[in-house]
């Protein structure tokens, strides 16, 4: 190339297309929505129960089954101990014994019945039956 080449040359840039595959983009929806909004699943994650690793390993080694129903039964049991102020609940389902943090909506431990009694629930400001 010579400087003859260069002083040709334009001294803007060439024009860029967008990035990504070539053809019409779809449209973006504004209207309603068939599912629920982002407010709606945040705030349905933030009310789900959580199971502690320690409550895990205690519903696998004492053979205690936990399913959607029993997780939505807890999780209206702990809105109701919510209601009240509870912190740090023994929520008493069927032959089950929860303790669960109010706050963080965590199952910290479960008891079956034959392991419950003569057990001491200490740290507690509420129980909540079921």
């Amino acid at each position: 190339m010579t400087i003859d080449d260069f002083s040709s040359m334009s001294a803007t840039p060439p024009a860029v297309g967008p990035i990504g595959p070539a053809g019409p983009r779809p449209p973006i929806s504004v209207g309603p929505q068939a599912g629920p909004t982002f407010g709606e699943v945040l705030e349905q994650k933030g009310r789900e129960v959580k199971l502690s690793t320690h409550a895990q390993n205690r519903l696998k080694s004492r053979n205690i089954p936990w399913d959607q129903t029993r997780q939505e039964r807890l999780n209206s049991l702990i809105d109701k101990a919510a209601a009240k102020g509870a912190r740090e609940s023994l929520v008493l389902m069927e032959d089950v014994a929860f303790i669960v943090s109010v706050r963080n909506r965590t199952v910290i431990t479960a008891v079956d019945g034959q392991n419950i009694k003569e057990n001491v629930f200490t740290n507690i400001d509420s129980a909540v039956i079921g």
